[in-house]
């Protein structure tokens, strides 16, 4: 170094020429940073539109939520068919027995007595329920045959028509009330199915900033690596001209080894970030030749339309689950007083089959001349001491109902809250998103006139120092902007489940 030091003292002229050699290739370096670390032409440019319809269409996330709202659909059919006409067959065939069974004798003595013998039935019935009234009534037709193996003799019995009904009286109704919450349950899985693929949209644009912003400071990292590089050198030729002191060197030469690990961190950020997007959008994570890197484009600004709080309200609690909750939480806490207070009275089921019957030796006597066959029961209990054990329950469900509208009024308010700050937020981020990309622009033109004036010898090293951490300040503050937009962007699309962008309902 000495040596070199004293050629330069010796020869100015040369050395200046060096000096101004180095200062043209830093100013190419550093003007042309692409041309330092080349893009591979393997790279799979994406928007942010781009991912999140990847994720709405190929994510594991969407696949799950698709999957969820198959089983809603077909729990809602199996609710639908409950209350249509129901055709069924049952019976035993056959139903063989061959044993000793025990037989009481006229003398109270036991005798076992052998059996061989086969009873089978059949049964076809046609059941509907009465949702009205919560009972059912049904048709039915019904034929036994009774082997007995041995007396070698056969017996046929059956029904060849019957109408019955089994009503409850003064009882809890499920079917009425299953009736009034089964369809909104269902039009909250419905609501449910588009909220998740708002949250999809939402974490994938939360994932694609991620990387973003570890490709930014990637970027960052690699220019200030190739800068402080150059700084260094040029640092290096000035001390030997005495143009600069050596703690400005060493401050430059641990900015070197700064930058140098800086842009290690950066690169081990940047793959963990793009891994993690690759799994997201179920994309291949092998690394290898046939693994296309990332290369994220920076959203151009942000969207132009205004957002009115009392539309944001009314989508909301026009299109969320949560607001068809309300209402299903509601009718689920007045069907439990219900439940409760008619469950603990007077309970009864009037049981009622008309129809006719017969019997023979072959199964055509069972349809000659058939007789009549009646059957009425009416069943009923009537609580009489209970210690207030009724009562009890009844309040229980009241206390628990009351409660149930106060949670419901506190989620409401909580609701309209959360739509209030979005659309404030989302007004306030568009502003910021404008002011940190115009303070970006201008940290960046600083830094230039920081860097030329260094190199003329105009600016200390802790100026230059200051003017690259508000270049790459500037530059975070900008990309980071943009990622809070388009979050609450997304965000407010998932609390209103509206594209207030084209004044539509999310379907």
């Amino acid at each position: 170094m000495g040596v070199e030091a004293g050629a330069l003292v010796t020869y100015p002229v040369q050395s200046a020429y060096i000096i101004f050699v180095l200062v043209m290739l830093g100013t190419l370096l550093m003007g042309f940073p692409a041309l330092a670390q080349p893009t591979p032409r393997t790279a799979l440019t994406l928007t942010l539109g781009e991912v999140v319809n990847l994720a709405r269409t190929q994510s594991i996330a969407s696949r799950q939520a698709a999957t969820l709202q198959k089983t809603n659909y077909w729990k809602y059919r199996s609710f639908l068919a409950d209350y249509k006409p129901q055709l069924s067959l049952d019976g035993s065939l056959p139903s063989f027995t061959r044993s000793f069974i025990q037989v009481q004798q006229p003398d109270g003595t036991i005798a076992f007595q052998p059996v061989s013998n086969n009873n089978s039935l059949l049964n076809l019935a046609l059941s509907q329920n009465i949702p009205l009234t919560g009972g059912s009534i049904y048709v039915q037709h019904q034929l036994q045959r009774f082997d007995n193996f041995l007396d070698r003799n056969t017996l046929y019995n059956g029904i060849p028509f019957a109408i019955g009904l089994s009503q409850p009286l003064f009882r809890y109704n499920p079917m009425k009330w299953a009736r009034r919450i089964e369809p909104l349950r269902y039009a909250e899985s419905n609501q449910q199915y588009i909220e998740a693929l708002e949250q999809v949209s939402l974490d994938a644009t939360s994932l694609y900033f991620d990387l973003l912003v570890a490709q930014v400071n990637l970027q960052i990292a690699e220019t200030n690596r190739a800068n402080n590089d150059t700084l260094f050198t040029i640092a290096q030729h000035k001390l030997a001209l005495g143009r600069l002191s050596r703690n400005d060197l060493l401050q430059l030469q641990l900015s070197v080894l700064n930058a140098r690990k800086d842009l290690a961190s950066a690169r081990q950020t940047a793959e963990v970030a793009s891994l993690k997007l690759r799994s997201y959008l179920n994309l291949a994570t092998e690394t290898g030749a046939g693994v296309r890197p990332f290369e994220l484009v920076i959203p151009d600004g942000v969207r132009s339309f205004e957002v009115d709080l009392q539309q944001a309200i009314r989508q909301a609690f026009a299109n969320r689950s949560d607001a068809i909750a309300f209402q299903r939480r509601q009718l689920e806490a007045d069907r439990d007083v219900e439940n409760a207070r008619k469950e603990n009275g007077l309970n009864a089921t009037l049981n009622a089959n008309f129809g006719l019957t017969n019997r023979g030796a072959r199964p055509v006597d069972v349809y000659t001349r058939p007789q009549d066959r009646q059957f009425v029961e009416l069943q009923f209990i009537v609580p009489i001491m209970s210690w207030g054990r009724q009562q009890a329950r009844t309040e229980t469900a009241r206390a628990n109902q009351q409660l149930a509208v106060q949670s419901i009024e506190q989620a409401k308010r909580t609701f309209e809250q959360q739509i209030y700050t979005q659309v404030t937020l989302l007004d306030m981020l568009r502003q910021q998103v404008k002011l940190t990309a115009e303070a970006d622009q201008i940290a960046q033109s600083r830094y230039q006139i920081a860097q030329e004036r260094f190199r003329l010898s105009d600016l200390t090293v802790t100026d230059l120092g200051i003017a690259t951490q508000d270049k790459d300040r500037a530059r975070r503050d900008a990309i980071l902007a943009l990622r809070d937009y388009w979050q609450s962007y997304y965000t407010l699309r998932f609390l209103t489940l509206y594209d207030f962008e084209s004044n539509e309902k999310l379907n």
